[in-house]
């Protein structure tokens, strides 16, 4: 989302970072710059107003420009002010202390992804051990209620029953109620919206809150819409008192003036972040390392957790016996691409590692994904003798992997190649112990 973005502010730095010594007037530069990058980013004019006076101020300071990297110095400046625009140092967890079941009401415009939204929250809680109950209260949107449905199925997340000619008011108590009886500890209200904002969708919510007092009230938006997201925000927070905010979409081609803007205008901090439409794809909001992101420094806390999130530990250590006892082998091959591709597309974890985003520039990553593809699918096609044992792999065995793979012959190659090679760098780690074969996994927190 913030590719342009960070293109064009690396562009402003990179005129700072060729300069030996820097000058009031040469960050005023600079900048003015930022100031039209952010603007163009679709940013909120009066926190752009404000952000840029906050660097001024500490910029022009004498530690900075006197210092031996006054440009490193400014650009360590601009970090700290966006992490502090976006919220940095602010609780973006969810208060669920009360007597259950704690009711989160999700609220929005129609088409910001609430009701996705609603699942991807589902199975976060579910994660962490809570027993949510998905609410459909949305009786206006066609198939809003089924949706929800579906959703719950596939996530295997109970959704309460409900249908459209009932009052949203009541469908929520009687939730409520089911939900105390059946042991669940979490309501999550998918409420209605609209195309615009209006006084009969207000009124309702309104009504919901007073109802069951719900401990979280999260406004839902939409980071493609910029700007427009922010004073839609400012609206249901009159109306509601919100108590955060998550953005959606934000792996799309959005200019980032939502996410930029949205904290600093409603006070409101970003609780939860939407990278994707798989239904995983929820991610908490760190406001300082999306401002390492913004500047292209990547995000290595965060490809560390999701590689925590996606391997487990006892199937890492089980991976890691199988190394030692039987070598290096096709299936230990697939295994371990299987948990890399857990984590995300190659492309998403890319651009957590610092500078890999510029070194990598118009590399095209949905081809490493393909690939990955591919290999998977060439392995499958193999007998399990096969896959632990690639010697025995001769021509005829070649040709029927490739017709059972959808694959040619050089395919495989090609495959049995890069393998080869790679058995022979994995020997070398086995030499150096379970310390080496570590070094080879996905982190892990042992």
């Amino acid at each position: 989302m913030f590719d342009t973005l960070s293109e064009k502010l690396d562009s402003v730095f990179s005129k700072l970072r060729g300069r030996g010594k820097l000058t009031e007037e040469n960050v005023k530069d600079a900048l003015r710059e930022v100031r039209l990058v952010l603007l163009e980013a679709d940013v909120n004019f009066k926190v752009v107003k404000d952000f840029v006076a906050a660097v001024h101020e500490r910029a022009v300071g004498e530690d900075v420009l006197k210092s031996l990297t006054p440009a490193q110095q400014v650009i360590k400046v601009v970090r700290d002010e966006l992490g502090r625009l976006m919220g940095e140092g602010e609780s973006n967890q969810l208060n669920l202390s009360a007597r259950p079941p704690v009711p989160i009401m999700l609220c929005g415009l129609q088409g910001a992804g609430k009701t996705t939204t609603c699942g991807k929250l589902a199975l976060r809680l579910r994660k962490e051990k809570r027993k949510p109950l998905l609410v459909p209260a949305d009786v206006y949107r066609p198939a809003a209620i089924e949706q929800l449905k579906v959703l719950g199925r596939q996530l295997d997340v109970p959704v309460f029953d409900s249908s459209a000619d009932q009052d949203p008011v009541d469908i929520c108590v009687a939730a409520r109620a089911y939900a105390q009886n059946h042991g669940y500890d979490t309501l999550i209200l998918d409420t209605a919206g609209r195309l615009h904002i209006d006084d009969a969708l207000m009124t309702e919510l309104v009504r919901i809150k007073q109802s069951l007092e719900p401990r979280e009230i999260l406004f839902v938006a939409d980071a493609m819409t910029g700007q427009d997201a922010v004073n839609v925000a400012r609206s249901f927070d009159e109306r509601l008192e919100l108590t955060g905010v998550i953005l959606t979409k934000l792996d799309g081609d959005a200019r980032g003036g939502a996410a930029l803007s949205v904290r600093a205008v409603t006070g409101k901090p970003i609780k939860f972040v939407g990278l994707g439409e798989k239904l995983d794809a929820l991610e908490v909001f760190h406001a300082d390392r999306m401002a390492q992101r913004i500047l292209g420094m990547g995000d290595v806390l965060s490809l560390i957790e999701k590689a925590e999130a996606a391997i487990d530990r006892e199937d890492a250590l089980a991976m890691e016996s199988r190394l030692r006892k039987e070598g290096f082998t096709l299936e230990n091959f697939r295994d371990q691409m299987r948990s890399i591709k857990k984590m995300g597309s190659m492309e998403s974890l890319l651009k957590l590692v610092p500078g890999a985003g510029k070194a990598l520039k118009g590399v095209e990553f949905g081809m490493a994904d393909r690939e990955m593809k591919k290999i998977e699918a060439i392995i499958n096609s193999m007998t399990l003798n096969e896959r632990r044992d690639h010697r025995i792999i001769n021509g005829s065995r070649r040709l029927r992997i490739a017709k059972g793979s959808g694959t040619t012959v050089q395919d495989v190659n090609q495959l049995l190649k890069r393998f080869t090679e790679a058995q022979k760098m994995m020997k070398k780690f086995q030499k150096m112990g379970p310390k080496g074969l570590r070094g080879m996994m996905p982190r892990m927190p042992f």
